[in-house]
């Protein structure tokens, strides 16, 4: 079998070949420049392909074409006066396509000398401390990422590595369930197949790489914009459909096959399209005899439909679906080194609409109505008894409103402020069966069967302002009310910059930063609504240098302190809000809880990136960090995400239009773990941690390297591309996890991913 696959693989690589070999295939570029801060159109703007003598001026609704651009990969430059340039790289143009490049100038306050052209590869982050920003492409290509938009973020040095079969973003030291994600202005509670109930983690993307525009991802300090997150905000823009009749896609990998469909509204008031995906590895595994392998099914289904009401103002619908499905027997997990295995059944879809309305020539506002649903189907069972272990039959219901408005006041001074309102609903038929918990001591079985109902409201605003030329700051602050446990919080927020030179911006950032309690936990016991919310203190302090115009260094230290976590007396020695991410499962039953825990992080990072402004581009960083919690007892220890260091590049190089080689390594410190009581454990045949020495063993060092290949062909009317990307190149054995065998009565352990080759064809038309 393996034979054939090699053979059809090397046949469809070679016929791409002979079919590529056409003569001048051409695309369009076309786009919107515009103020970034206020989204005013700017019309004479000027737009230039850089290493050619192609270009164009934008019109009066600051609409640019450049038509008849040979097939290949470009960087384009935007110009206006008054206003610091923008280059825009990996913008592809594709035979018969027409490929979309909208940007937003920042306005030319400082009047430094060449400020106008200095940095305009890196405009979308200037003067934000912590703030990364990736574009469609760089997601696209990135080697161990499949398309996953959140797996291309565990490169940043500001992010520890999970596991292979995860894709949990740990920033910072915290904990997955502390990052938060908003999709063209609406807030998704988590866009993963397989979530962890109660984190915003878990096994792969929903969102659909084709759809993304671009994405700024928020380690540290942002604004007060965002509510109701301690760590981290990834801010997703989606592109807009084809102002064509119709653009189609076909993609093929190991995660999928998928469909994309896109085109112009009637009238030309707009644009539609649809995606559709879905695994196939179940169906692989019915027809081929592979023994006891898992074999998850799951789908998603994507949409979004812009209508322009008219120039200032256009409504966009987005409609984000998936549904996933995983069944074990207890042989398949004795097989798969499993604990426990679970019969699970997960929907999630989000809807909503966004309007967005430019004001006049000083002001634009987002405004957003969103509906959220979830539903899990959960059974987990011992793998060595068979005996069901957790019950989790859960329904969830978001509503949310969200408005943003940012108005220019005078030219060194801004305004920002708006407003976040939740009406939250979930039911839960739960059931967390007798069993030994971590310490070895007996727990009763326990039911949650309960409906919460819950409102959240916030209300920020930030003042931006230049006192002098070479100083910004920003002001703000942001006020939140839960109605579940009647507590009201204001958060403050602060952020400097000092351009030193025009090469050098020295940066800092403070505030404080709130988060309600999963509801899953709270619904566990009535007293639970009455605990705090956890807080968190970001002190951030960092130095960026440009080495030249597409090549930054950026330095940072950072100081995060935690608050107000729930601990459980019963389990003084463990930090139960890790436990989902420790157990990879749901939490487990706890029947008191205090609100009385600490924890802190604190770390140096520094980061090299260079845009692909020739034929190289990459990213490399490194830091070392620390991160950890007082116990009950009042003991420090290592959090499970203490890993101290981490460094790791991804980079590649194009030698022509057609080809591209690039790489993925990232090597870290070893997680923490607790060690199993051996004795305790094989008396009763099950793992007992041995709770005087939580997390005071480490996994070996986690070391992974990803490469990958990338051919494209362009047909006269179509396009395609082959890759080849292999996981783990090194095979090298990382440890996921150790788990008490209960077949063997011993310790045992999970590896993740050997070396695995993946192969994968986009194909449009």
């Amino acid at each position: 079998m393996k034979g054939l696959y090699t053979i059809g693989i090397t046949l469809i690589w070679f016929a791409g070949i002979s079919f590529g070999r056409t003569f001048g295939p051409m695309g369009t570029i076309v786009g919107h420049v515009m103020d970034s801060d206020t989204h005013d159109a700017l019309p004479g703007a000027n737009v230039t392909i850089q290493g050619t003598e192609m270009g164009a001026a934008t019109d009066s609704e600051g609409g640019y074409t450049i038509p008849n651009v040979p097939v290949g990969s470009y960087a384009l430059q935007f110009n206006y006066m008054g206003y610091q340039s923008v280059v825009k790289t990996d913008v592809i143009v594709k035979s018969a396509r027409t490929t979309t490049v909208n940007v937003g100038l920042p306005f030319a306050v400082l009047k430094m000398d060449s400020v106008t052209i200095v940095g305009g590869y890196f405009s979308e982050t200037q003067e934000q401390p912590s703030a990364v920003h990736f574009s469609y492409e760089e997601i696209r290509r990135s080697p161990g990422s499949h398309g996953d938009v959140t797996r291309i973020i565990s490169m940043l040095p500001s992010v520890a590595p999970s596991t292979d079969q995860t894709n949990n973003l740990v920033v910072r030291g915290g904990n997955p369930n502390e990052n938060g994600y908003y999709v063209d202005n609406i807030p998704i509670p988590n866009i993963n197949h397989f979530p962890i109930h109660g984190s915003a983690g878990g096994a792969l993307g929903i969102l659909n790489v084709e759809f993304i525009q671009d994405v700024n991802f928020h380690s540290g300090g942002f604004s007060s914009a965002y509510g109701d997150r301690l760590s981290s905000v990834m801010d997703i823009s989606l592109r807009e459909g084809s102002r064509v009749p119709f653009d189609g896609q076909i993609d093929l990998n190991w995660a999928g096959f998928g469909l994309v469909g896109e085109g112009v509204l009637p009238k030309d008031k707009g644009s539609w399209m649809v995606s559709a995906r879905r695994s196939y590895l179940d169906m692989l595994v019915k027809t081929i005899d592979v023994g006891n392998t898992i074999a998850p099914r799951y789908g998603d289904y994507q949409g979004k439909v812009v209508y322009d009401v008219n120039a200032d103002h256009v409504i966009s619908l987005i409609g984000v679906f998936s549904d996933d499905h995983n069944r074990a027997d207890q042989q398949t997990a004795i097989d798969n080194d499993m604990i426990a295995y679970m019969n699970q059944d997960i929907t999630q879809n989000t809807v909503g609409v966004n309007w967005r309305a430019l004001w006049n020539r000083n002001g634009y506002s987002n405004s957003s109505l969103s509906y959220t649903r979830e539903v899990y189907k959960e059974d987990a069972y011992d793998t060595g008894t068979t005996e069901l272990v957790l019950k989790n039959r859960n329904t969830a219901q978001m509503v949310n409103l969200r408005n943003v408005n940012h108005f220019r006041l005078l030219p060194r001074h801004a305004v920002e402020f708006g407003l976040e309102a939740k009406v939250l609903t979930s039911d839960y038929d739960n059931v967390y069966n007798e069993l030994n918990n971590q310490d070895g001591e007996s727990m009763l079985s326990k039911q949650v069967l309960s409906s919460i109902t819950g409102n959240k409201i916030g209300i920020f605003a930030d003042y931006l302002i230049t006192p002098c030329k070479p100083v910004s700051i920003t002001l703000g602050g942001r006020a939140e009310y839960f109605s579940i446990n009647h507590k009201m919080r204001f958060a403050p927020r602060f952020s400097f910059a000092y351009h030193l030179t025009p090469l050098t911006t020295i940066n800092a950032a403070a505030g404080v930063y709130y988060q309600n309690l999963p509801l899953l936990l709270i619904a566990q016991d009535k007293t639970f609504e009455e605990l705090a919310d956890t807080r968190s203190l970001h002190v951030i302090a960092g130095i960026e240098h440009l080495l030249r115009e597409d090549t930054r260094l950026t330095f940072e230290v950072y100081l995060k302190d935690y608050d107000s976590f729930p601990m459980d007396p019963n389990q003084p020695h463990f930090f139960i809000i890790d436990e989902p991410f420790y157990d990879n499962i749901f939490y487990t039953a706890h029947r008191k809880l205090v609100d009385t825990g600490k924890a802190y992080a604190h770390g140096v990072e520094v980061m090299l990136q260079k845009k692909l402004a020739e034929r190289f581009y990459g990213l490399a960083g490194a830091c070392y960090f620390r991160s950890r919690y007082q116990d009950y007892n009042g003991q420090w220890r290592d959090r499970t995400f203490d890993q101290w260091f981490i460094a790791g590049v991804e980079g590649g190089y194009k030698p022509n239009n057609n080809w591209e080689l690039s790489l993925h390594w990232i090597y870290s410190g070893g997680r923490p773990y607790t060690p199993f009581d051996l004795e305790a454990s094989r008396q009763l045949n099950t793992g007992i941690l041995d709770d005087a020495r939580a997390n005071t063993e480490r996994y070996p060092d986690f070391n992974w390297l990803n490469i990958r290949v990338d051919r494209r062909f362009n047909f006269n009317q179509s396009n395609m591309i082959i890759y080849l990307s292999v996981y783990n190149v090194l095979n090298r054995k990382n440890v996921s996890s150790s788990f008490w065998n209960t077949v063997d009565n011993e310790p045992d352990t999970i590896y993740q991913w050997g070396a695995l080759p993946i192969f994968g064809i986009e194909y449009e038309f």
